[in-house]
């Protein structure tokens, strides 16, 4: 029999397990590029029953330590496989409720409920992720039960079977196979599973191997990354997710809610007890899922995340990882004495210095790959001498950050430029007008960085496909306005491609910047052969820009 004491201890050693392990599950991700979080997801989801567990004494029953895990992994669940996880104990939980010391009968019937709360938690389930893991797993310990056996064989079984359906996850994802690896939410059940195995064979709990700081350092890598793994393809913007407090007076289904969203966005997840919903959605409309939740409670947390620009970020973060200089220290805050203040987020020496000369008072390092802090940002506006201080994001990753300063400067106003992209952070300033006021800037510069065109030439971080054709790693890509039209061997020629297919009839400026990787040489080399495909009135220039991770940003306007 499985004492409520042992359940305790075999739970803990669970999540010491997969947290000794998350990095190499972190590094299964592949949807559609390595995500770099599903390790983290599922350690910090059952992490965060870990501390009310050690709370229980040695008396506690089977049914206290599972109902006791499951209310705590509701809340700390992270991402779509941490909140698949927490249904799978919170199923467990409920299959051993009143139950004092857990035999097979009572073990398979929990799991049981736990793999039907998972597969009916998500929209579409798809085989060949944690599901199936978690349901071959508990067909095979059904199967290992002839009636007599002691608990830790049925839950050798289950281990069995979960290791054996993790193999076969290739075979039901083509996208595994590609990538060669299994899927990482499978895998690190089958570490969960393994390390309360230890605890049932009378072993001693597997320790975490983890310190405090680098505990607080997985809990800041969570924050700062994005979840898909149940979709080979990101279909919506935003992943979107929030924990309601029920409102006792609101008799309405929190299945009523899921409905609703799943007309607005896919990869939904509704989770709830006698206290809480928490709800996981991949949507474009992150208030209406807000504004509806609200119908049952108040929010007591909420977190959304642009998973496009996330997971391109990552993807690159891959291959160009450098050693960063040393931080330079915050800039010092400025009383607002003037009208109107600029600061820009550019990367690269050279684009700094244009943005400078441009009339920015500070650029704050960043962009694709580092992305600044909300705190980074406001200290560049507090930095700012001016009463009303523009923000120019140039990243749709860096615009929420941005966003988040407007209501903290409180001495001057933060107006921020949604733009997107150096070309059109640099057409904005261009057009800022000294004599006019804020709003009249803020109308030209918007027009000016609507009219520009911005291509770009960077390298493949890993091996994936576009459309028919197969990508390397290394191959150079060629993007118009963010939308990959090129892949090529050369990032001259592609350069010149990509510039001379966003140039038409109205085209008056083309600028190429340059950035790591191109010599002096191989710039000038582009000008020259661009100037041998466009029209001689349209004036080509070159600037050093110095940037990382993008041979050439292009600007046409």
């Amino acid at each position: 029999m499985i004492q409520g004491a042992m359940l305790r201890d075999a739970m803990i050693s669970g999540s010491n397990n997969i947290a000794k392990y998350r990095k190499q599950v972190n590094d299964l991700n592949i949807f559609p590029v390595p995500d770099g979080d599903t390790g983290s997801n599922m350690s910090m989801t059952i992490g965060s029953a870990c501390t009310e567990l050690m709370k229980l004494p040695d008396s506690v029953t089977a049914g206290e330590a599972a109902s006791k895990a499951a209310a705590a992994m509701l809340r700390g669940a992270r991402g779509n496989s941490g909140v698949i996880l927490s249904l799978l104990f919170r199923g467990i939980s409920k299959g051993l409720e009143g139950v004092g010391e857990a035999g097979c009968e009572d073990l398979l019937r929990a799991l049981d409920l736990g793999v039907e709360a998972a597969y009916k938690a998500v929209t579409r389930p798809t085989e060949g992720t944690i599901l199936t893991v978690a349901r071959v797993a508990a067909e095979r310990g059904r199967a290992a039960f002839t009636g007599e056996e002691e608990p830790v064989k049925v839950w050798e079984a289950v281990c069995e079977g979960a290791a054996e359906a993790l193999e076969e996850t290739p075979e039901l994802l083509p996208v595994l196979k590609r990538a060669g690896v299994v899927d990482a939410g499978g895998q690190g059940l089958c570490l969960i599973f393994e390390g309360m195995l230890c605890v049932f064979q009378g072993g001693e709990m597997i320790g975490s191997g983890l310190t405090q700081e680098e505990r607080e350092q997985e809990t800041e890598e969570f924050f700062r990354s994005a979840a898909a793994e149940f979709d080979s393809e990101i279909n919506f913007t935003y992943c979107t997710e929030f924990v309601i407090g029920r409102d006792q007076g609101v008799k309405k289904d929190p299945m009523a809610l899921r409905k609703y969203l799943e007309g607005i966005g896919d990869c939904v997840l509704v989770a709830d007890d006698e206290e809480i919903i928490k709800v996981h959605v991949h949507t474009e409309e992150p208030g209406n899922a807000l504004q509806q939740a609200l119908s049952f409670g108040q929010l007591l947390s909420v977190k959304i995340e642009n998973m496009r620009e996330q997971h391109r970020k990552l993807s690159e973060a891959k291959e160009a990882e450098k050693a960063e200089p040393e931080a330079a220290p915050a800039p010092e805050r400025q009383e607002p004495t003037e009208e109107l203040g600029f600061i820009s987020v550019a990367a690269g020496e050279g684009l700094k210095s244009l943005f400078l000369e441009l009339g920015c008072a500070v650029v704050v390092s960043g962009g694709q790959t580092m992305n600044p802090s909300t705190e980074d940002i406001l200290s560049a506006v507090l930095a700012t001498p001016a009463k009303k201080v523009f923000v120019l994001p140039n990243n749709k990753n860096i615009l929420l950050a941005a966003q988040q300063t407007i209501p903290l400067a409180e001495d001057r106003e933060v107006i921020v430029l949604p733009t997107k992209t150096i070309p059109q952070g640099l057409s904005a300033m261009l057009a800022f007008d000294p004599d006019a006021g804020a709003e009249e800037n803020r109308e030209a510069m918007l027009e000016a960085a609507g009219n520009v065109d911005t291509g770009l030439v960077t390298f493949a971080a890993r091996d994936s496909e576009f459309g028919s054709e197969a990508i390397r790693k290394g191959d150079i890509l060629g993007l118009k306005n963010g939308k990959l039209d090129y892949i090529e061997k050369d990032p001259v020629s592609t350069c010149v491609r990509v510039a001379r297919s966003l140039t038409g009839k109205q085209t008056s400026f083309i600028t190429l910047i340059y950035g790591e990787g191109i010599t002096e040489e191989q710039a000038r080399e582009a000008k020259k052969q661009l100037q041998g495909k466009v029209h001689s009135d349209v004036e080509i220039t070159l600037v050093n820009g110095g940037q990382p991770v993008y041979y050439f940003i292009i600007s046409v306007e």
